[in-house]
Order: C-alpha cells, then structure tokens, then sequence
C-alpha cells in the first residue's frame, strides 16, 4: 500500500552536524548550528551533540568523505542518538546512503523546516501548501520513504521486476497528488484573492509585519492592536497570516497584517509554496520590518529577510525597520552602533511596552503623508459617503449644520476624488 510518510520521525536524540566547506561556507556555521538546535528542539527531538565538519569540497556519496563519515556513524551509534541532523541539504541518494550504512535516522535543515510547518499548518490553505512543499520533496526520496519498496522484487521471465513496478507506481501516484494539490490551491488562492480585493476596496490602508522567524511579529501586533493571536517563544510559531485593524491617534484606520516569520537557508520550494501567504506583504501599502535586537546575528537575519522580500518583489516597498526585545539586549554598545545606524528605526520592547507609543505615532506619520488633511461639507442625502470616510478612519471631527454635515480629517488618496467636491475652501 502507498504511504505518505506525513508526521515527523519520532526520535529522541539526535547529532547536529554542520558542515564548513573551504572557502564556501555561508554565514557564521556555529550561529547557524545554534539555530538548527532551535528548528530540532521545536519537533521536541533532544539535542544531544552538536559537530562541525571541515571539508575541502562536497563528496558525491556522503557528503562528507567517507573516513569522517564512518566515524561519525560509529560515535552515534556508541551514543545511542537516534537521529543525524545535517544543517546543510543532502541530496536523495546522500541521505539514502547515510541512512543505509548508519542505520539511523538521518534527516537536512529543509525536511526539519518541513516537518515544524506540518505541524503548525492550521488554515486550509497553509495544509495545502505544506502537503506540497511535502511531495516534491519526498519525489526524488521514495526508495527511502517507503521501505515496503525492497519487499517488492520478483517476478517471472516476462515480467519486469515488481520492486521497479511499485517504484513507478509510486511516482505515479505522487505526481497525481502534486497536480491535486496545485488544483485545490488554485481554488483556496482565488478565495483569498477575492477576500484581499474585498479588503482592497474598503478604502483602509494596509501595513504588513514581516522579520525573521521568533523576532516577535505576532507580539507586536498584539501589542499595538490589543487582540490576543498566537504568539509563543517558538519558531515558525505562525504560519498563517493574521490581520487586526488598529486606529491611530489621528483617527486614521490601518490594518495590519502578521506573517509567516523568515530563516536562513530557507528552502526555496517553500518559499515558493508559500508566496501565496507572503503575497500579503506585496500588496501591503507599506512593511514593517521587525527584528530581534538581542540576537547576535541581528545583522544576517535582516539580510536574510530582505532577500526572500527581494524574490517576492517586494523589496520596493516603505519599510519602517523595529529593533524589537531592546531589554533583553545585553550589549548597550551594539544597541548604540544599532541606533547610529539604523536612525530611522524605532527600537521597542513589546514585553514592557517601551517604545509602542512612539512606533504608533510613526505608523501615523507614514498614513499621513499619503493622506491631506481637509475641511468638508456634505449634502444629507450623500450620507453614505460620510459614513465610507468613517470606515476609512479618515474623519477627525464631524457636526450636523443646515447646509449639511460638516467634517474634517485626513483624507487618503483613495478617498479624495470622491470627497473634492465637497471640500471648503479657504478664504
């Protein structure tokens, strides 16, 4: 019977290898182990070592040459580890030959990520595209993920072997679940598509949060819109995304929206599965970049979140850049070399509320140098537009006169062809 191996393996303990390549190496691979340590941690696998391995060049059957790899196999098996973690992606047929010699478990960075996403995928949609990110993963893995495959041989003088069979069976049957899938996101895309246009004629403008995955995108939006959303010291803690309305001092409206958080080495077929969530942050009038100013990579992972906006084409975009966690930061200097900097950033603590006021007043600032302010004077009878510029959050102040109903506010571009009209003159 064909399986799709669709929960985590359920190891114990686990080895950590992160590998160094001469001259090739991205980023600092000690940061990077730390961080794969977090990715395990939250499958709830215990991290027992963690090993750095020095190479000149990648070996086609390992990875890694085969004396290292044999000894490495060795000291996991001594351990008692259960499971071999690579930070880097093996190809099928490394993975498939580590796990034949081994024994063990052995799993890369991106079937970890995939894995975490499995198990937060709440909505329809995030399902779908987790289920898709699966299979073409797993296509090339099937000799490997599904071990009934090497009961299967056989067959007689006429017949082709049935292990090769059941093998193009498989292929087949996963290919049919990848169109399946890509059918029914088409559907759930086109809903949401039609639900962000609904949102789009409203004329409220829009602001997405978006940062590296932990940095506390869903803290902030709690925090500056008073509603409740999952927010847990976990990576990848939201998948999908969330927006909240919030009015600001000016009485203008803006909703935010939280989004799937960003991580070095992010597997590219993910970022593809999920451009249709991420797509909130492309249609967004502006982004708010929030990052964790107590971590020591601060710096890489700003650059990794504006590289995946890049590949979104949202790089174009206003972006109000947030130092968040600024009292957990324990090196005032590098705070300081921070604000000198970045001197247009806003630098908060969500956790005490340090800050939050003045983040407000900014997003205010930012609506209004889209929006003019005015004075108006509508007829009764055009009350339905009076009643659209309060749902936009663009009136400030509003009385009843015998001519009409008089207001004024700041009017955002969207709104002001059908207000110019009405507007009063100065005399």
């Amino acid at each position: 019977m064909f399986e799709v191996r669709d929960k985590p393996k359920m190891v114990e303990r686990a080895l950590l290898i992160a590998v160094r390549v001469s001259g090739k190496s991205e980023g600092n691979v000690d940061s990077l182990l730390i961080e794969l340590s977090d990715l395990v941690e939250t499958l709830d696998i215990e991290v027992k070592e963690t090993m750095v391995v020095n190479i000149r060049k990648p070996h086609p059957h390992f990875f890694i040459g085969k004396g290292k790899t044999y000894s490495i196999m060795e000291h996991a098996k001594e351990q008692g580890y259960d499971c071999i973690v690579f930070d880097d992606s093996l190809k099928p047929a490394q993975q498939r030959n580590w796990e034949n010699e081994s024994k063990l478990c052995v799993i890369d960075r991106q079937e970890v990520i995939l894995d975490i996403f499995a198990n937060r995928a709440q909505t329809k949609e995030a399902v779908l595209q987790v289920g898709l990110a699966r299979m073409v993963y797993s296509l090339p893995r099937l000799t490997r993920a599904w071990t009934h495959l090497s009961r299967q041989r056989g067959g007689g003088t006429n017949m082709r072997g049935q292990g090769e069979t059941q093998l193009e069976a498989d292929h087949r049957l996963v290919w049919d679940r990848i169109a399946s899938l890509k059918k029914k996101l088409v559907v759930v895309r086109a809903q949401r598509n039609t639900q962000r246009k609904r949102r789009m004629k409203k004329p409220v403008p829009t602001a997405s949060i978006v940062g590296y995955t932990n940095a506390g995108k869903s803290s902030l939006l709690n925090r500056v819109t008073g509603s409740n959303i999952l927010a847990e010291d976990k990576l990848f803690a939201t998948l999908d995304p969330t927006t909240r309305q919030v009015i600001l001092p000016s009485g203008l409206k803006l909703l935010l929206t939280d989004t799937v958080g960003f991580v070095r080495k992010l597997p590219h077929n993910l970022i593809e599965a999920f451009k249709a969530t991420l797509e909130e942050a492309v249609v967004a009038d502006f982004l708010i970049h929030v990052l964790d100013v107590s971590s020591p990579e601060v710096e890489s992972h700003s650059e990794t979140t504006l590289q995946v906006l890049k590949e979104l084409g949202a790089d174009e975009k206003r972006i109000l850049t947030v130092f968040n966690k600024i009292d957990a930061c324990e090196d005032p200097f590098a705070l300081k070399r921070l604000q000198v900097q970045y001197p247009d950033a806003e630098f908060v603590s969500v956790l005490n509320n340090d800050g939050i006021e003045h983040l407000v007043s900014r997003l205010d600032d930012l609506l209004e140098t889209d929006a003019i302010f005015g004075e108006y004077l509508i007829p009764f009878d055009h009350y339905r537009l009076v009643a659209q510029l309060h749902q936009a959050g663009c009136v400030k102040e509003e009385e009843s006169r015998d001519e009409g109903i008089y207001l004024n506010g700041f009017i955002s571009p969207s709104m002001r062809p059908k207000v110019s009209a009405y507007e009063l003159v100065a005399k």
